[in-house]
């Protein structure tokens, strides 16, 4: 339990490196990035919300007995909707900051290692482009395998209940794996060798992916989740896995 609320914590300690004199720069993009599709994705969720309760609830189900329903386990697929619509965003987002994510995590390294500040290495930038987004597409195929029968048991009538709680399990390891990336990545660590790595550490990158979601469900600071969850896994990885 400690590890997990010391996960936490990084999160924490990215929204405040993001800020700091050297970093803010780097974070920009990915800020913008965020800010552009997340305001969609708040849209979307509110504008559709009700018709996509009334189509998940059971066809077969009374009248009588489906008001009780909807009454009784509607915060549940609340729940449900909202992880499905903001982590499918998370992914997108993520896609496209990834060139500036690797960017913004070598920016922190520094800061941490208390190096003066580089300035912005388009050309690197350019150069690991291809392997950053052949990186992501690795990260989709793999949460692709986990998310596609966890989204088939949200259909199934009962077993559907507890499936909120499946989700955010889900959703909590995806972001710890998604944003260990970037700092892993620039000391040419594989996917593989990441997850051996953060699953020594589960207990660590369940706390952070745990505080990554709840921030993403968050108005306005979830525009800031991007930047802060690189910079906070950065400094995790740095301080409590590098030596694993």
């Amino acid at each position: 339990m400690q590890d997990l609320f010391k996960g936490a914590r990084y999160l924490l300690q990215g929204f405040s490196l993001i800020h700091q004199k050297g970093i803010r720069r780097f974070a920009y993009i990915p800020m913008a990035i965020n800010s552009i599709l997340f305001s969609f994705a708040i849209w979307l969720g509110i504008s559709k919300f009700d018709q996509w309760i009334t189509n998940m609830m059971p066809t077969w189900i009374p009248e009588w007995l489906l008001g009780w329903l909807m009454w009784l386990i509607w915060p549940l697929f609340a729940v449900l909707l909202s992880l499905l619509v903001f982590f499918s965003f998370s992914i997108i987002a993520n896609f496209l900051a990834a060139p500036f994510n690797g960017v913004l995590a070598e920016a922190v390294e520094t800061k941490l290692a208390g190096q003066p500040p580089s300035s912005m290495p388009w050309q690197q930038m350019i150069k690991d482009t291809p392997s950053l987004l052949w990186n992501e597409v690795r990260k989709l195929a793999y949460v692709l395998l986990w998310m596609i029968p966890l989204f088939i048991l949200s259909w199934i009538p009962v077993v559907n209940i507890i499936t909120p709680i499946l989700w955010i399990l889900l959703s909590s390891w995806m972001l710890a794996l998604d944003y260990h990336d970037y700092p892993m990545g620039n000391h040419n660590l594989k996917f593989p060798q990441q997850r051996a790595i953060l699953k020594q550490n589960r207990p660590l990158a369940i706390g952070f992916g745990l505080a990554t979601l709840g921030a993403t469900l968050i108005p306005f600071i979830n525009f800031l989740v991007i930047p802060a969850a690189v910079a906070g896994a950065t400094a995790l990885y740095l301080e409590q896995l590098r030596d694993n």
